[in-house]
């Protein structure tokens, strides 16, 4: 444990020094992984479908803000839609306009919240951003949430349904947007993902808040179990059905990183807490202080000793 927490301070002592390369580090990445997914996933427009492209993407947006950055995603999802039906863009594109309104007149500072979950969506483990969400974010946070998975499930609707958006069989344009809405719209697992979120983020959230020992802990282990009965709640209500194994897996991958987060943002000692007590004019005020666990890596210095010299000296001494 306590090399882990050496560790620890020491990963946090080279953030802090290099912040500067490792943060544009982490956008680059993020941003160049969804450009592949959505190729990917989507791949209708032969120029983005270059490798080199979502490179390129990912080393311009490196150097922008995540609310810059998911809105060039944004335009390169649309250019891949625009492939296979120009009223799909349309839909979705005011899907994405309300979506901004609705971000940005919430909680603009979560950006990056949008580009996340489609990704862990796509990696099959969507329930660590309720976890990971609950223990450090804020409740307004559950709005990007939403949105995140919503935009993962229109990505999915084009996917499946590609060859019928394509298909131009001369129907009326009202009805191919009414085909589209009730296509997206109906899908009942999008409703039953975010409120199997909603519920863990709030769930997380209010536990972790509690002045408890371990309340961290608790409220990851919470998590856990809320997603694990709000998605058998939901399968049930919804007639929908997730395979076990991806189930079993992402909720194992999800309690670790979870832990993983708290070790390195709330590490603290709880058998040295105290308690203490004082009060002013108005109040009478009762305090719980828990220690923060901190350890530094031990300066170690090595002191070269000649031999030869020590050697000549003890000579000298004996002769006189």
């Amino acid at each position: 444990m306590t090399s882990l927490l050496i560790y620890k301070e020491k990963l946090k002592a080279f953030y802090g020094k290099h912040d500067g390369v490792i943060v544009p580090l982490i956008k680059f990445i993020l941003v160049f992984l969804a450009a592949l997914e959505l190729n990917i996933q989507l791949g209708y427009m032969d120029v983005l479908n270059n490798p080199f492209i979502p490179v390129i993407v990912g080393l311009v947006c490196c150097m922008l803000p995540y609310g810059a950055s998911s809105l060039i995603l944004a335009g390169y999802m649309l250019l891949h839609v625009g492939n296979t039906s120009m009223e799909m863009v349309v839909v979705m594109a005011l899907i994405i306009l309300v979506i901004g309104v609705l971000y940005y007149g919430f909680q603009p500072g979560d950006s990056y919240i949008l580009i996340i979950v489609p990704l862990l969506f796509f990696f099959k483990i969507p329930y660590v951003i309720a976890l990971l969400v609950g223990l450090g974010a804020s409740l307004v946070t559950i709005i990007p949430v939403s949105c995140g998975v919503l935009i993962y499930y229109l990505i999915s609707y084009v996917k499946i349904n590609s060859a019928a958006l394509n298909n131009d069989n001369g129907s009326d344009i009202a009805q191919k947007y009414q085909q589209i809405i009730n296509g997206v719209f109906s899908n009942q697992r999008i409703l039953m993902m975010i409120l199997v979120l909603t519920i863990t983020i709030l769930v997380v959230y209010f536990i972790h808040n509690l002045s408890i020992n371990y309340a961290w802990l608790i409220a990851i282990g919470a998590g856990v179990i809320t997603l694990l009965v709000t998605l058998l709640i939901g399968q049930f209500t919804f007639d929908e059905s997730i395979p076990i194994v991806e189930l079993v897996v992402g909720m194992i991958v999800s309690a670790i990183v979870a832990v993983v987060y708290q070790f390195f943002v709330f590490s603290v000692d709880y058998t040295r807490t105290e308690y203490t007590q004082f009060e002013d004019d108005d109040y009478y005020y009762y305090v719980k202080a828990v220690p923060k666990v901190s350890l530094s890596a031990p300066d170690v210095k090595i002191q070269k000793i000649n031999t030869i010299k020590t050697d000549q000296e003890n000579e000298k001494k004996d002769e006189e």
